[in-house]
C-alpha cells in the first residue's frame, strides 16, 4: 500500500484543482535514473490499466503499474517546505541508500 500524509493530500488536491484535474488520480512511477539508481515520477491521469493497484488516500486515487509497485509498497509521501525549496518526499522502506533531494532511491 502507498500512502498520502496530510500535508501531501493536501497540495495533492490543490495541484488537481489548480490546473482544472479534478477527476483525475495521481500515478506514482519509478523510473531509472537518480542519483541513487531509481526516481519516483508523479503526475495526474484518469486511466488505468488491469495491470495497475489502485489505492485511495484521504480521498486521492492512486495508481500504481505492476514494476513499480515492488519498489514502493509501504511509502509514505510527504510534502516538505524548507531553506533547500519544496517538494514531495518519500519515506519508503524498501530503499536501501537514498540520495540527498529525497527524489532518488537504489534497493
Amino acid at each position: 500500500m502507498l500512502t498520502l500524509t496530510d500535508r501531501a493530500a493536501d497540495k495533492v488536491k490543490e495541484i488537481r484543482d489548480a490546473e482544472g484535474l479534478a477527476d483525475q488520480g495521481l500515478r506514482v512511477r519509478v523510473i531509472g535514473g537518480g542519483c541513487a539508481g531509481f526516481s519516483y515520477d508523479l503526475f495526474f491521469e484518469n486511466e488505468t490499466s488491469d495491470l495497475d493497484q489502485t489505492f485511495n488516500s484521504h480521498g486521492i486515487p492512486i495508481y500504481v503499474d505492476m514494476m513499480s509497485a515492488q519498489y514502493v509498497e509501504g511509502t509514505e509521501i510527504d510534502y516538505v517546505e524548507g531553506l533547500q525549496g519544496a517538494g514531495f518526499k518519500f519515506q519508503n522502506p524498501q530503499a536501501s541508500q537514498t540520495c540527498g533531494c529525497g527524489s532518488s532511491f537504489a534497493t
